[in-house]
């Protein structure tokens, strides 16, 4: 178990009945969203510019690439059943 993640507290009789208040259970849900966001590894933007780069020509090429096998299923579809 991580030494910062909380620890759970013995269950008393009456807690099984009794949920926790709202802004207790926000406010235990904003810390744990903040400090997951504290571990982040953010990129550079010399990273993120190249990766997205990277991305969209990848999906430009696998588009280009089932465009044209489209066409060539259609043309042979037309060569066969005219």
């Amino acid at each position: 178990m991580e030494p910062d993640s909380p620890q759970p507290s013995p269950a008393s009789a009456g807690d099984a009945a009794t949920p926790a208040p709202a802004a207790e259970a926000d406010a235990g849900f904003v810390a744990a969203t903040m400090g997951e966001l504290r571990r982040v590894v953010w990129p550079s933007r010399q990273q993120l510019f190249s990766e997205s780069v990277a991305v969209i020509l990848m999906v430009s090429l696998s588009a280009a690439a089932i465009a044209a096998i489209d066409r060539l299923y259609g043309w042979a579809a037309t060569q066969v059943f005219r």
